[in-house]
């Protein structure tokens, strides 16, 4: 018999959460008001340059703790609930490292997020020198699962295979409109995030047809970008490739919206706005009809549905990050259920042994190799009128891409 948490429980519960009225569903009130709370340890970017991204990948934790609290806590541990320990990693790997440090003294059973690659390189390691479980949320960086640390555990897909089938989709986009595009320019934030991809791409654009113009590099955080923008101007391209977080490509596409800068396509992969509700409804006309290649939701799956409902009831912006945290602590409750224990060395094994199926991801049952998730895939994404549209895969696609964009 599992206590694993399968899609209807995650379903079934987030409704009923989130209407107020869950019923505590497992042991009697007595043996409940036994069982000690469960801390877990959320680190996010939440002051600094990534403080959006990291507010959005609480705000899915918060909600997961929420329904998971709500509908009787792990039933395994005698309805236990889980509390949180909240870490800001201050949007630097020091930052992460510290908050690492202080949420194993406080006792954490695991760690959930860090969001930003290098922070995530950093968090992970240092975790790992307590055998403390950590499940990053997005840290694209493949490096993060290739060291061998039996700790950590990437639930989203890394830039290898997101790049890769970006390129696959990109010369399936291109191909299906006649072939308009044939040159490139790739702009790219100059960490590691950027930089790897940049490198990748360098490698993998030629063998796909197409001629890189340019590879541009900028800092984050970036103040203007008027030079980066005159660099595209001057050489023109059919496309433009930016791999760059939040605040610099709204930037970016301001700068060549006023600059009247008008490319066949932008197709992003893994960029940190163009997928982004908050950028379509500040910035409509610059975002229209950017393409990215990046982590979503599975827009079929009701509690998917019901979450955005609540997030955007409060005013706010439901983003990847919102939906990926929100399923990554779903995961650690399912093998916290399986484990039966807080002891860490039989959560790590419960994660590493896990077949979760209840996030809300665009995703196949959880299934780690090496740390990494198997079952992980990234969609594509297209801003068209006042809405993000999925343009791939088609087994979920709800619009057809505009490519080449109208002039």
């Amino acid at each position: 018999m599992t206590h694993g948490l399968d899609s209807k429980w995650t379903r079934r519960r987030f409704l009923a959460a989130s209407s107020g009225g869950a019923a505590m569903l497992a042991a009697p009130s007595y043996l409940r008001a036994q069982a000690a709370p469960i801390k877990v340890g959320i680190l996010q970017p939440l002051t600094g340059a990534l403080a959006f991204d990291g507010q959005q990948g609480l705000m899915g934790s918060e909600a997961a703790i929420k329904v998971i609290n709500d509908a009787g806590g792990i039933k395994s541990l005698g309805g236990a609930k889980l509390e949180m320990a909240q870490g800001d990693a201050r949007s630097t790997p020091d930052g992460g490292n510290a908050e690492v440090e202080r949420l194993n003294s406080d006792g954490v059973v695991a760690i959930v997020g860090g969001f930003a690659s290098p922070i995530c390189l950093a968090a992970t390691q240092a975790a790992s020198r307590y055998d403390l479980p950590y499940i990053v949320d997005v840290g694209v960086t493949d490096a993060i699962v290739q060291r061998g640390l039996k700790n950590t555990f990437r639930f989203a897909p890394g830039f290898g295979v997101v790049s890769r089938t970006a390129l696959d989709n990109l010369v399936k986009l291109n191909d299906a409109a006649g072939k308009p595009a044939k040159t490139v320019v790739l702009v790219h934030e100059d960490g590691l995030f950027g930089s790897g991809l940049a490198k990748l791409l360098q490698a993998e654009l030629p063998n796909r047809g197409f001629d890189i113009l340019d590879t541009i590099a900028h800092p984050t955080p970036a103040r203007d970008m008027s030079n980066v923008a005159l660099q595209i101007k001057a050489k023109n391209p059919d496309l433009l490739i930016p791999s760059s977080y939040y605040g610099e490509f709204v930037l970016l596409a301001r700068t060549m919206q006023q600059q009247r800068i008008k490319p066949k396509g932008i197709y992003s992969i893994l960029n940190g706005a163009a997928s982004n509700f908050r950028f379509l409804k500040e910035f409509p006309e610059a975002a229209q009809y950017v393409m990215d290649c990046n982590h979503w939701w599975d827009p079929r799956k009701e509690a998917a549905q019901a979450l955005r409902k609540e997030v955007e009831a409060q005013g706010k912006f439901f983003t990847y990050n919102t939906a990926l945290n929100y399923s990554c602590v779903l995961l650690l409750a399912d093998a916290l259920e399986r484990a039966a224990s807080t002891d860490r060395a039989k959560i790590t094994e419960a994660l590493a042994s896990s077949t979760f199926a209840g996030h809300i991801m665009p995703y196949g049952p959880t299934r780690f190799g090496d740390g990494q998730n198997q079952g992980a895939a990234p969609v594509n994404l297209q801003v068209q009128g006042n809405d993000i549209k999925v343009i791939f895969p088609d087994a979920f696609a709800d619009a057809k891409p505009v490519f080449p964009v109208p002039a």
